[in-house]
């Protein structure tokens, strides 16, 4: 099975926040491969990673980051394919760092960033890309949205019977 979607983390200290992203390509059916790549540290190693992505039919690179989090934009810098950046959570400041550090990227090399430690969003986006050319995983991208819609018609219905003296409905 070839993988269609790689996930790249700047550091093994990600995999908590990117086990949701690989989880929900599992549960979608959806190949994909995890690595540790720095944009730092590995430079050589990352845009290698990038330039070859898509001749071995990678489609969609997840790259999640800490800190400085340059590992995205390098990684976009160096294919054509889409990237969706993974601000992680770690430093003094939050995440936050991170996250300006992948929204704010260049005219001509886009990385779609999703909210801090959002590793599963990153996933639901590669999928709704993927789907765009794919009418099985369109079909189970649907049925996934309907799920998430039944849960919250199901939680509605087991609020209703939580009681307090004023609560009305």
């Amino acid at each position: 099975m070839t993988p269609i979607v790689s996930i790249i983390m700047g550091s093994t200290s990600d995999l908590p926040v990117m086990e949701k992203a690989a989880q929900l390509l599992n549960d979608m059916h959806v190949p994909f491969e995890m690595n540790a790549l720095s944009a730092h540290r590995t430079p050589e190693a990352v845009e290698q990673f990038a330039k070859n992505a898509a001749a071995r039919g990678i489609k969609v690179i997840i790259a999640a980051a800490g800190m400085a989090a340059a590992l995205p934009g390098v990684i976009a810098a160096n294919t054509t394919l889409p990237v969706i950046g993974v601000p992680v959570k770690g430093s003094v400041l939050d995440g936050v760092d991170a996250l300006y550090s992948i929204i704010q990227m260049p005219p001509g090399i886009p990385v779609a960033t999703v909210a801090i430690n959002g590793a599963m969003n990153a996933a639901i986006l590669a999928v709704q890309i993927l789907a765009l050319s794919d009418a099985q995983l369109a079909e189970s991208f649907a049925a996934y949205k309907e799920g998430l819609k039944k849960k919250i018609t199901k939680a509605n219905e087991e609020l209703k019977e939580v009681k307090y003296e004023y609560k009305t409905n």
